[in-house]
């Protein structure tokens, strides 16, 4: 009922609508990524997937936020599905990813925000080591990069409630695992296929 009722919110106030460009939402482990601008980021992808693929889609969310306050355990646990997810820094390298590596064997797909902290940029800024580990350890997970279109205009810092801006969330083609490919260079590619679905800036749209 909680899930119904945020997606409904969220649709609402901002759309979340889904856009598919060479993948289609079918029933299949995923490693969804995307970019992170908003702290409604989380609502608006998952609430951008149809229904059977929210029942075993589960967004890795920060601890230090989501877990801090009953209604924040609640939406995000109850309502989200979600996996909450040590980001402090204080555990030993790749621990933070236990709970993520539990879901994935489980046969469950992710929603990721590898850049690990909010930007206002319009692009990603560089992703974090965590995607490289879990496409490593789970090659058989489809990766499918996500460019979430205004999540920050409309919810900002400091915004308790997002402002009726429409938001999109735009599905690109799974990217390719390369066997023995280095950290560094599989985050890039990962990063650009994130850029690569975002819309035409506004001021190349009037120039």
């Amino acid at each position: 009922m909680i899930d119904l009722v945020l997606i409904g919110l969220t649709r609402f106030l901002v759309g979340a609508h889904s856009r598919w460009t060479g993948s289609e939402p079918v029933e299949k482990q995923r490693i969804y990524f995307a970019n992170h601008g908003s702290h409604l980021d989380t609502l608006l992808l998952w609430s951008a997937l149809p229904k059977e693929l929210r029942a075993t889609t589960h967004p890795a969310a920060a601890a230090d936020y989501w877990g801090q306050g009953a209604l924040k355990r609640l939406i995000a646990q109850k309502g989200l599905n979600a996996v909450l997810i040590d980001r402090s820094g204080s555990s030993a390298p790749g621990e933070a990813l236990e709970p993520l590596r539990k879901t994935l064997t489980e046969g469950h797909s992710l929603i990721l925000f590898p850049e690990g902290t909010r930007s206002a940029n319009r692009l990603p800024g560089p992703f974090k080591s965590g995607l490289y580990r879990l496409a490593k350890e789970f090659p058989n997970a489809e990766l499918i990069p996500v460019y979430l279109d205004n999540p920050a205009r409309a919810m900002p810092k400091g915004a308790i409630l997002p402002l009726p801006i429409i938001c999109s969330a735009h599905f690109g083609p799974a990217l390719a695992y390369v066997e023995n490919e280095e950290k560094e260079a599989f985050l890039l590619r990962a990063q650009a296929a994130v850029s690569a679905l975002a819309p035409p800036a506004l001021e190349a749209l009037t120039s």
